[in-house]
């Protein structure tokens, strides 16, 4: 069969937008076929159902109106009566739809206008899929464009088949770049957009540096290093924690490079940005001793529920450990994801005498005992009266100058401290109009519920309404600095999964919930049996 110049005119511009726009053929032809059909119907009516086919091999186009089957017609221009229907298809039902062959037609100036604009805009929707498709699988990872120009401080970096755009806060700082610099940057996110996909740009981003060391050091790209952290203060310093999964290899080392050549290579991309290499361990207060470096640690005390740590630094590292700014104790943090305090020797020694001093006078007030008996619980390690009237008597007996008599009279007097206490917090409470039901949630305790009154939860229903958050606080991380809220009974110890507890049975007493009844166990259920 012969084509004709006009069907070979059709497949030839086809192949020739494909190939400038890198799309596929068959969605230039689609975008023809819908501007046809445009056409078309502004010929023969806009309500009229016209499909228009072209043959990809030969550029045969066939012009066809579906005309639905009804049994009673109400708009012949687009149904047909059943009996005619079946003149033309012997199978036709109700709802099928019946195709009329319609004549090649001439497009006039205006319609050829139109189509024209109808497939600019597919091939223009059809390039910018393409080109998100393509991007948005290279999140996460580094590129190397050509800058194209600068606007208020936000750089445009032409990528070949895109642009991205490094905003002014997405830059490391003092640092310029001009007309045809060429750049590197990190992909964080594509964003599919009216004017296409908007690809953002970072050079400061703690992946940025991660993806440069993978670059450089074979031992990560293969996985025998892994990179378990990462804290940038951009232009200025970083921190990068590795572990290596095989022995002989030396994590540090073998980033650092010989004399230094594979950190230098990463500084020089990162315009001198100073970098701490760092060994990663399971180990949290190992791990953050080896965060805070070059100081030197002379203790940590870990709070895991709160997640902070407490760092004793002898006097002359204290603004080592610190940093110019607070700068190395910020990326410690960030590192590690601690909150991390950080003491001296010295303060330590006055923080514990002053926390001696105040238990000695606890108890001396509590228990109507002279400062040598307060001192000597004190220095015990008794923290609490409750400590005291609680503990098993042997123990208070045991302490060089008691004996049972003596212990057991010290216990008394903290028992009865402890009633009188519960006592007044308990008026307290009812001033305050907390109800009786409180009580009944497990883990609540007199004074609890006065910090409940004073925080306006005053029945089962008002805690049955609290969340976790309200109970225990919660913490807040912004520009890598930490902000603490407190909440209802943050004056206590009681973790969030105890507060989720006592919350989840508040809801069962108000009758919100069903209580879940606890599983029986096959074998018990047959011993029932």
């Amino acid at each position: 069969m012969a084509v004709s110049a006009n069907r070979l005119e059709l497949l030839q511009i086809a192949d020739a937008v494909a190939r400038e726009k890198s799309i596929d053929r068959e969605i230039v032809i689609a975008a023809m076929a819908d501007a046809i059909q445009k056409a078309a119907r502004s010929r023969y009516g806009q309500e009229t159902n016209i499909r228009v086919d072209i043959n990809t091999k030969t550029g045969e186009m066939k012009l066809q109106r579906l005309l639905e089957v009804v049994e009673e017609v109400e708009d012949p221009a687009t149904q047909i009566y059943l009996d005619l229907a079946r003149d033309k298809n012997p199978d036709a039902e109700p709802g099928d739809f019946i195709a009329e062959q319609l004549p090649p037609m001439e497009f006039g100036r205006i319609a050829a206008q139109s189509a024209k604009q109808v497939i600019v805009q597919k091939v223009r929707e059809a390039e910018r899929d393409k080109q998100y498709e393509e991007f948005i699988g290279r999140v996460n990872e580094i590129v190397n464009g050509t800058v194209k120009r600068v606007e208020y401080g936000n750089v445009i970096v032409d990528l070949g088949k895109g642009e991205g755009i490094i905003r002014r806060d997405e830059q490391i700082p003092r640092e310029l770049f001009r007309y045809g610099d060429r750049v590197r940057a990190f992909v964080y996110d594509v964003r599919r957009e009216q004017r296409g996909p908007q690809i953002f740009l970072s050079r400061t981003h703690p992946q940025f540096m991660a993806k440069l060391f993978t670059m450089e050091v074979p031992e990560i790209y293969d996985g025998i290093i892994e990179i378990k952290a990462v804290a940038r203060d951009p232009g200025s310093r970083a921190k990068i924690a590795v572990v290596s999964r095989d022995s002989s290899v030396d994590p540090v080392g073998a980033c650092v490079g010989m004399r230094g050549s594979r950190v230098q290579a990463v500084v020089g991309e990162l315009q001198g940005e100073k970098i701490d290499i760092i060994p990663w361990s399971p180990d949290a207060a190992s791990f953050l001793v080896n965060a805070l470096q070059p100081a030197e640690v002379a203790k940590v005390v870990l709070d895991e529920d709160a997640e902070r740590i407490e760092v004793v630094v002898p006097d002359d590292q204290l603004s080592l450990a610190i940093g110019r700014r607070g700068q190395n104790v910020r990326l410690a943090s960030q590192l590690t994801g601690w909150d991390i305090d950080i003491l001296t020797e010295q303060e330590e020694s006055e923080r514990r005498q002053k926390e001696f001093v105040e238990r000695s006078a606890l108890f001396m007030e509590a228990l109507n005992v002279d400062e040598m008996v307060g001192q000597l619980l004190a220095s015990e390690g008794f923290a609490s009266v409750e400590e005291v009237a609680y503990v098993d008597s042997s123990e208070v007996a045991a302490i060089e100058g008691f004996d049972e008599d003596t212990a057991a009279e010290i216990q008394n007097r903290a028992k009865e401290f402890l009633d009188q206490r519960e006592n007044e917090l308990d008026e307290k409470r009812r001033a305050l109009g907390v109800e009786d039901g409180l009580r009944q949630i497990d883990g609540l305790t007199t004074a609890m519920l006065v910090a409940l009154g004073e925080d306006g939860v005053k029945s089962v229903e008002d805690f049955a309404g609290c969340a976790a958050d309200d109970l225990v606080g919660w913490t807040e991380r912004k520009d890598g600095e930490t902000k603490k809220f407190t909440g209802a009974l943050s004056a206590f110890e009681v973790s969030r999964q105890q507060a989720e507890a006592m919350i989840m049975q508040a809801r069962v007493m108000a009758g919100w919930v069903e209580a879940e009844e606890p599983a029986v166990e096959a074998d018990e259920e047959a011993e029932e049996a």
